[in-house]
């Protein structure tokens, strides 16, 4: 009989990670709100303008995230992580005191990269500290940090933008970044081996079980074995279009209800939070049972049908009735939080520790460039046509897609 993981582990490493990420990822969503809030007004932005600016960070995302990964797993992601905060949280800060577009740019460009760091740290992290049957668990608490932060992020940003200005939003939302790394670097321990509440039994249990995972885990020599794996190779095509989907709704989705006559900034804000209700619930659920049965795909590629039907419904009402259509708009933003737990387990599951760092650097550096991309041309279709319905098909098509890919997938053993 197998002893006993120590529960501890839950209490001591998920609070952090996920306050860490959340406070990692309010620059993502509150640009939106800043937009929407009278920063294009101010600095005289034009759509075109707004769409470069909000896809911009993905760009810097997109560039330095295998570089990232490789120094987390070979090195120290607590380290990265604690810098990687630091400068986050002095750009964010900074987005509120720019005067011109040109320094927007820049800064906007630089988040991208400071943040580029922290995802695939904290998955690497997560990895030591827990098994193949919680990692799924774990990493939903993780990534909660995403729909946690953009649903009371909504609300006070709608506040905030109404009481003091879109520039002191930026910069009460920046700041906290800067304290919290010290806190990170004071609770956190990178590994088992370094924690001083564990004991050693119960090191050598978790230290056991983990090694024993990697023994069944087919090898790899180098990360161009790796990259050129077909798994490999479907998950970044399918996390690509996945993010464009995601980001494309994300950064948009206050703009949409905001178009609506007579809507004002705080409701915009409190119905923006709405579909990160429901991606809370499907983080959970999804989660929960994909660790429990152990099947992966089964907990994600359904989700992402859901949302692409979703958009296509959305798209068809045509504004006609705007209830319905948020209502829509509601069910797909849940579907798509929904998989994100299943998913970095299952990258997690198919390559060994010697590589897994690199893959899960590439595979998020191509969600990043689909993050850019969906966020860029969301905000294209937006200004060419007028309105917000062509965006919904393309949503639609990237979800769909993805969700044919995640079928395509090998399993650990079939890896090649």
């Amino acid at each position: 009989m197998l002893s006993p993981l120590p529960q501890i582990r839950w209490y001591r490493i998920i609070p952090i990670a996920f306050i860490t990420y959340s406070l990692a990822y309010l620059d993502r969503a509150n640009f939106g709100f800043a937009a929407a809030g009278g920063m294009n007004e101010d600095l005289h932005i034009s759509k075109a303008t707004t769409s470069l600016l909000s896809s911009l960070f993905f760009l810097g995302y997109f560039f330095f995230q295998i570089p990232g990964a490789h120094y987390a797993s070979h090195k120290s992601a607590k380290k990265l992580i604690f810098i990687s905060l630091i400068l986050w949280g002095s750009l964010a800060a900074a987005t509120g005191m720019v005067s011109n577009v040109p320094s927007l740019i820049v800064i906007r460009f630089m988040l991208g990269v400071v943040e580029s760091a922290v995802m695939p740290s904290m998955l690497i992290l997560l990895s030591q500290w827990f098994t193949k049957e919680e990692r799924s668990r774990a990493n939903t608490f993780l990534i909660l940090g995403n729909p946690v932060t953009v649903l009371w992020m909504s609300v006070l940003s709608g506040y905030l933008i109404e009481s003091l200005g879109w520039r002191w939003m930026f910069i009460i939302q920046g700041v906290p970044g800067i304290i919290w790394a010290f806190v990170w670097w004071k609770m956190i321990a990178e590994t088992p081996r370094e924690a001083t509440w564990l004991s050693e039994e119960e090191k050598g249990v978790l230290e056991q079980r983990l090694q024993k995972e990697q023994e069944s885990i087919k090898p790899v020599k180098n990360y161009g074995q790796a990259f050129r794996s077909k798994a490999v190779i479907l998950l970044c095509i399918h996390y690509f279009l996945w993010s464009l989907g995601v980001y494309g709704f994300v950064m948009w989705l206050p703009s949409i209800i905001k178009s609506r006559q007579n809507m004002d900034i705080i409701t915009t804000g409190w119905l923006s939070a709405v579909p990160y209700i429901l991606a809370i619930v499907g983080m959970f659920g999804a989660s929960y049972y994909s660790d429990k049965t152990q099947n992966r795909k089964l907990f994600i590629w359904p989700f992402l049908l859901i949302a692409a039907v979703s958009f296509v419904g959305a798209y068809g009402l045509k504004g006609e009735f705007f209830w319905l259509s948020y209502a829509l708009l509601v069910l797909a933003g849940g579907a798509l939080y929904a998989p994100y737990g299943p998913f970095f387990a299952l990258l997690t599951e198919l390559l060994p520790k010697n590589v897994v760092g690199g893959a899960i650097g590439l595979v998020n550096s191509m969600g990043a460039l689909g993050s850019f991309v969906g966020a860029y041309l969301v905000g294209y279709l937006n200004g060419l046509t007028g309105s917000f319905y062509a965006s919904y098909i393309l949503l639609a098509f990237a979800v769909l897609v993805a969700s044919v890919l995640t079928l395509m997938v090998s399993k650990p053993r079939q890896l090649s």
